[in-house]
């Protein structure tokens, strides 16, 4: 029988490899702390509720689905979060020159893009996660502020591009200097990741 369980996935590079935007300390907890926790907690969760199937038992449908809805959405923004960077080393300089007029036919240009980004970021309600998404019925890109893990998600706005706005992705590095996380994270972001996935929707 397959299994059932969610996995963590492999991160595609070492805890060094983001210096000196994200440190090994930094990227080490976010990873094996707290992404490590969502899977844990989602799978004991299933348990829990197949438990209770079999036993014909009752559980609190309520307590239980939320929380399960959160630990999976933290489980799936995070593993693509990661597919999201690139090693420093590895950076690649330019953006697809097709993802720059993607961007721009929507948002001016990259410099208005980046600022609107950040902007949308800096202004979520709580922790949460900023996110460029496509909108396949109207054929634009939308951002879109994610609260927690699991509100505000759009059902089949596909993400290209997800940043993690939580405390614990930025706070040993940064402390309060929310802003600058945002400005360096854009400096190790995997464009061609960010491209493909929108190759694969068109």
């Amino acid at each position: 029988m397959e299994n059932k369980n969610y996995l963590l996935p492999k991160l595609p590079f070492g805890y060094k490899d983001l210096e000196p935007y994200i440190s090994e300390e930094q990227l080490k907890i976010h990873y094996e702390k707290h992404h490590n926790a969502y899977v844990l907690n989602s799978n004991q969760i299933l348990e829990k509720i197949d438990k209770a199937r079999k036993e014909g038992a009752d559980f609190d449908a309520k307590a239980e689905l939320k929380s399960l809805s959160f630990n999976i959405g933290g489980h799936i923004l995070h593993s693509l979060f990661w597919e999201n960077l690139i090693p420093t080393k590895k950076q690649k300089i330019t953006i697809p020159e097709k993802l720059v007029k993607l961007i721009s036919e929507n948002f001016i240009n990259m410099q208005r893009f980046k600022k609107e980004l950040i902007n949308a970021a800096m202004s979520i309600e709580g922790s949460g996660w900023v996110a460029l998404t496509f909108c396949s019925k109207t054929n634009r890109l939308i951002l879109m502020q994610i609260e927690k893990h699991n509100v505000n998600i759009y059902p089949d706005f596909k993400i290209l591009l997800v940043i993690d706005a939580f405390e614990h992705a930025y706070y040993i590095d940064y402390k309060n200097e929310k802003g600058k996380y945002f400005e360096n994270i854009w400096e190790i972001l995997n464009w061609g990741i960010i491209y493909d996935r929108y190759e694969k929707i068109n």
